[in-house]
């Protein structure tokens, strides 16, 4: 499989981009618009993360500037009635901290801003993803001593806030950043998304 392609960039259109590599082989992929947003102008060289999509009658190739988002869009095809074009069209709506933030907290008006992207689907796509997002964010260091602010109040509570330490951690936060967040607005909501936001505006307004 094809991991990476390092070259240099021929052109890029809607969707797509030609990448020609030292070997003399020009490489068409699948882009979304926050990867051709990132890709210098023709003739320079560039580096993409590719994922290689084998259907019967055809080979497909996608490039990605950022390992995240490759990571991404595979979490997205796993998604029943996600293809590779709908997560493509995902990817290119929004920035890809608020495309966690948006699964994280079932945002479906969020996702459904993307081409082609109904209520349902959206639903369906946080539904699957959530936990997913989730375990990624407890697998790169969150442990229960980030969110001992939590340990004097109510279980839902306590989940609300577990869940929105998860969701600062995914957006690139570190735990201490989050819990100092969260600690400062303890008490002032008790849903996630409310919390998340909460906490955001917090930091805005310390930084």
């Amino acid at each position: 499989m094809i991991a990476m392609v390092k070259g240099i960039l021929m052109e890029k259109g809607e969707g797509e981009a030609v990448v020609m590599t030292s070997g003399g082989l020009g490489l068409r992929m699948m882009c979304s618009m926050n990867t051709l947003s990132g890709l210098q102008q023709a003739g320079s060289e560039c580096t993409l993360y590719t994922h290689m999509n084998v259907r019967e009658d055809a080979m497909e190739l996608f490039g990605f500037l950022k390992r995240e988002e490759r990571d991404m869009f595979r979490r997205l095809i796993s998604v029943s009635g996600i293809g590779p074009k709908s997560a493509l069209a995902i990817l290119g709506s929004m920035p890809l901290s608020d495309l966690r933030l948006a699964i994280l907290t079932g945002d479906a008006n969020a996702l459904s801003r993307a081409p082609g992207i109904g209520k349902k689907t959206a639903q369906r796509l946080s539904l699957e993803l959530k936990d997913k997002l989730a375990q990624d964010a407890l697998s790169g260091g969150v442990s229960m001593d980030d969110i001992v602010i939590t340990a004097d109040v109510d279980a839902p509570v306590q989940d609300a806030v577990s869940e929105a330490m998860l969701a600062l951690k995914s957006l690139g936060y570190t735990p201490q950043e989050a819990a100092n967040a969260l600690k400062g607005v303890k008490g002032q909501a008790d849903t996630p998304d409310e919390l998340i936001k909460l906490a955001l505006r917090h930091m805005a307004q310390m930084g």
